[in-house]
């Protein structure tokens, strides 16, 4: 697996994470991403 697969595959986790836990967030605080940063990688 390369570099950019694995930062791709973390950021689909925070995406599944988000949706399991219904809340955007309680997910950032969680990973330490800014909402900002969420939605930059949801939109990708």
């Amino acid at each position: 697996m390369t570099k950019h697969e694995k930062l791709i595959k973390n950021k689909l986790g925070v995406s599944e994470l988000a949706q399991h836990l219904r809340n955007v967030l309680g997910t950032c605080i969680v990973v330490g991403y800014s909402k900002d940063s969420f939605y930059r990688f949801k939109e990708l």
